[in-house]
């Protein structure tokens, strides 16, 4: 069966099942504060889980796409060293929302497996939580039981908290689990041990497809369970592992899910999988890490140097790393194999087909920086080697910094180390991984209590489209605590505070009684609640609240929420209809537009986006909203969807004349109300990526202002009343000549100093060896130093310029004496640097320092003749 009958197969049985299928969650998480990347099947039900939200079906059965490469659940130094361990995966899975439970899930596992797939079932075994002493709980007698009807009892072996005990997090929905676990070795094999001592022990032809959650409890903060109100159902089961079983197959990669990926880079590298080892592992990572990086630009997510965008550079560089030294890739080729993978998923994600061309513009682009990079890192990592002599170490803290900032992988620092006979200080180099890994876990620390419920009944809802203000009480509030101290979350009945969102800041502003006002300082959304941020909690958090939203800065917020809106219509006409929102901020002091087009706008497209804008804002254009309208109904009237976002059934539309999108933010009730709109830059943020961030009203009208006001300053200082550009332009001219003139000047006082010096060599040991000291500048210097090395044989020169502020010192050694005395510039200029409070490097024939103390400068020319007798 190949994998894309294993999926439909999978879906159409529960469907029979009265399950609903619906489409897979966007991998990344954009408005979700406690994920980076959708890591499970039931990250986008959560909500639901936790009863704040309600499905649209009480069933449901999806595919849906993971990652896992971060926090608690960390994959990515596996992935290529085993053949099971992915950073993105298929997870397939049923639900239940308080409907059926273990009887059913348990039954139709079995059913699918043994009588749909044709799993044989002496190779099936099945774990059942055997109780925990800390907790309270028992062996889960009823999944025992249940699963007896099924398989033999001698199958059926008991896990422990760690293997059959699932929880959300720390605090949350949880509950037992039984695992499926399928023994795929040789019949031989399986005689002769037991698959069952095999077991949750890491062995790759003995493993875990599917995981059956039952969630029955709730954790709370301090570690003890209750029941929940309500029984669910969560269930997880590796679609690659299971292409490996139905295909007969001991690996994942050698299943037709990878193998045409890898078949492509076969006869990219000419390098045959299968022929060694570190090739084998290294063609792994690249097709594994090809697909997370391929889904999450698809998605949405560009590389970056910071959160989610970080984590995608990083598995992206992973890739390139192991094709560069392992494959002996030195140009961009991972692109390459992505129509293959979009050929092979396309038919069922179809963001795949959709964009093509910005996965590809990006990935190529990324491999060039990177490659790159990499050479910038050896020529660095060569110079530090020079610089070692005779420690044949590399200090850790070296590594590290090439490694965190350069992107230069520390196993290539240890190959480049290893070829000049040196290594790489290995206790040190992790003792700095430990550092940052503790920096970052305290940057993220986050403590958070169980909600303290002031009204079970809950009712809240969101007003925040129709008021700025309103009486509210709170339904629920806890206390949390981060790396920046102690606060509270707060929920109202109702809320007309408008929570961050779709790249919209959340509303502040305050809530106040006769007695106090308390300030919120930030809203958000997490699992379906708005939650309002507090520095302290109400004295009384009973009392009934006047909610009021900060009406300046919402105001600000909706000019530049609409005008994002306009400005995406107007580049959609300007440059073409493959423009497409790739991200965004509104906030109420500017906006920012991410957007996909391959080329540097010019100024008359920007004057035109902009004069488009002003044009639709002049129009008056009026806000027609609808709420709750169905998705298909909303597409049909041309309501632009954005990719990597996931819609319901119902949404909401906003239109401005002929512009009609999807959005859940906060708009003007007519564009006039905008009054100005002006954009301040133009710039890249990726390949196919382009970026404007922009000002509306008041910001907009002030910058015109102080741009005017700049121009007739320039005027003044220029002496002229209306031609700036001629008076500058004669500015120029002037200031050129005058440059050329001192030029001259320079060159020939370098050339009577250096007939000077060449005159003040002496010979030491077979050396002709000069310090001096000179009042030219640091580059006219080292000329003079290049130069007299050419002509004189076995020259050692060293120059300090006697600059009060900046001195320097410049060695230059004839390379015949590199190669016979194994004198090193760059190695004697960071020593004899120290005495100017400076330091430097270079190669061994040329090397340079800068410093900060003139009065060193003859202690370093005289210490550097010691390095001659």
């Amino acid at each position: 069966m190949n994998s894309k009958d294993i999926r439909k197969e999978f879906l159409h049985f529960f469907e029979t099942k009265g399950h609903l299928i619906v489409d897979s969650a966007p991998i990344v998480l954009k408005d979700d504060p406690t994920l980076m990347f959708n890591n499970s099947g039931m990250a986008q039900f959560k909500e639901f889980f936790l009863g704040n939200g309600t499905p649209k079906n009480n069933r449901i059965a999806d595919t849906q796409k993971c990652l896992r490469v971060s926090g608690k659940h960390n994959d990515l130094d596996d992935v290529g060293k085993d053949t099971y361990h992915h950073t993105m995966f298929e997870m397939l899975g049923n639900w239940s929302f308080g409907d059926y439970f273990k009887k059913e899930a348990i039954a139709w596992a079995w059913e699918l497996l043994t009588e749909k797939y044709g799993i044989s079932k002496d190779q099936i075994y099945v774990t059942v939580f055997e109780g925990d002493k800390g907790d309270g709980t028992t062996l889960d007698e009823e999944a025992l039981e249940l699963w007896k009807q099924h398989i033999a009892e001698d199958r059926i072996l008991y896990g422990n908290k760690k293997d059959n005990f699932w929880e959300m997090g720390d605090i949350g929905p949880c509950g037992p689990c039984s695992e499926i676990h399928v023994d795929i070795r040789p019949e031989a094999d399986r005689l002769a041990v037991d698959g069952k001592a095999l077991v949750n022990m890491d062995h790759p032809q003995v493993i875990e497809i599917w995981n059956l959650v039952f969630m029955q409890y709730q954790r709370k903060a301090d570690g003890s369970l209750e029941s929940l109100p309500a029984r669910h159902i969560d269930t997880g089961m590796g679609f690659e592992r299971l292409a490996m079983v139905l295909q007969g197959k001991s690996s994942n990669y050698d299943t037709d899910v990878f193998q045409p990926t890898i078949l492509k880079l076969e006869e990219i590298s000419g390098v045959k999988y299968g022929a060694a080892e570190k090739t084998d592992i290294a063609i792994r990572v690249i097709v594994d890490h090809l697909r997370a990086v391929a889904f999450a630009i698809a998605d949405g997510q560009l590389p970056s140097n910071t959160g989610a965008g970080y984590v995608i550079r990083r598995i992206l560089r992973r890739a390139i790393s192991y094709g560069y030294r392992f494959l002996d890739l030195n140009e961009p080729f991972i692109y390459k194999l992505y129509p293959i993978l979009k050929a092979e998923m396309g038919d069922f994600f179809p963001e795949l087909v959709k964009q093509e061309t910005i996965v590809t513009g990006v990935i190529r682009e990324e491999e060039a920086s990177f490659l790159r990079t990499i050479e910038q890192g050896l020529n660095r990592l060569n110079q530090i080697i020079q610089q070692l002599g005779d420690s044949k170490v590399v200090p850790g803290d070296v590594v590290f910094e090439l490694y965190d900032t350069f992107g230069f992988p520390a196993d290539l620092s240890r190959i480049v180390a290893e070829d000049h006979g040196f290594t790489i200080d290995e206790a040190g180099f992790e003792a700095e991984m430990a550092k940052q890994k503790e920096r970052s876990k305290k940057a993220t620390a986050l403590v958070t209590d169980d909600w303290v419920i002031l009204d079970a009944a809950g009712n809240e809802t969101s007003i925040a489209y129709d008021t700025k203000t309103a009486d509210v009480k709170i339904t629920r509030y806890r206390k949390v605590k981060n790396n920046k101290g102690e606060f509270f979350q707060l929920v109202f009945n109702q809320t007309p505070f408008y929570a961050e969102s779709g790249g919209q800041v959340g509303d502040v502003g305050t809530i106040s009684t006769l007695n106090e006002t308390i300030e919120i300082v930030d809203t958000k959304k997490e699992n379906n609640l708005v939650i309002h941020f507090v520095e302290t909690l109400p004295e009384n958090v009973n009392a009934t609240f006047s909610a009021k939203v900060n009406t300046e800065k919402r105001n600000e917020i909706t000019k530049n929420h609409t005008a994002t809106h306009l400005m995406h219509e107007a580049l959609r006409e300007v440059l073409g209809t493959h423009v497409e929102q790739k991200g965004s901020y509104v906030g109420d002091d500017y906006l920012r537009f991410d957007f996909s087009h391959f080329a540097k706008m010019t100024e008359a497209e920007i004057a035109l986006v902009e004069q488009k804008v002003n044009d639709k804002i002049a129009e008056a254009l009026p806000l027609i909203e609808k709420r709750d309208c169905e998705i298909s109904e909303a597409l049909a009237d041309g309501a632009m969807a954005l990719f990597g976002e996931k819609y319901g059934d119902k949404v909401r539309v906003i239109r401005f004349g002929s512009s009609i999108e999807l959005c859940g933010g906060t708009h003007v009730k007519n564009t006039a109300d905008i009054r100005l709109f002006r954009i301040l830059s133009e710039s890249s943020t990726a390949a196919g990526i382009r970026r404007i961030e922009a000002i509306t009203s008041n910001k907009a009208i002030e910058s015109y202002k102080e741009a005017d006001k700049n121009y007739n300053d320039v005027l003044a200082a220029l002496k002229t009343k209306n031609d700036a550009v001629k008076a500058v332009q004669h500015l120029l001219d002037e200031n050129a000549a005058l440059k050329k003139q001192v030029e001259s000047f320079v060159a020939q006082q370098a050339s009577a100093e250096k007939a000077t010096w060449k005159a003040a060599i002496k010979e030491i040991n077979g050396i002709n060896f000069l310090a001096i000291k000179t009042n030219l500048d640091v580059g006219a210097a080292k000329q003079n130093a290049i130069d007299l090395t050419k002509e004189i044989e076995n020259a050692f020169i060293v120059v300090g310029t006697n600059d009060a502020v900046k001195p320097s010192i410049t060695i230059s050694i004839a390379k015949n004496l590199v190669d016979k005395k194994g004198l090193n510039a760059g190695n004697i200029v960071k020593e004899i640097a120290k005495h100017i409070n400076g330091g430097g490097g270079g190669q061994a024939f040329l090397a340079t320092a800068g410093g900060k103390d003139v009065n060193g400068l003859d202690a370093a020319l005289k210490q550097a003749e010691d390095f001659v007798k």
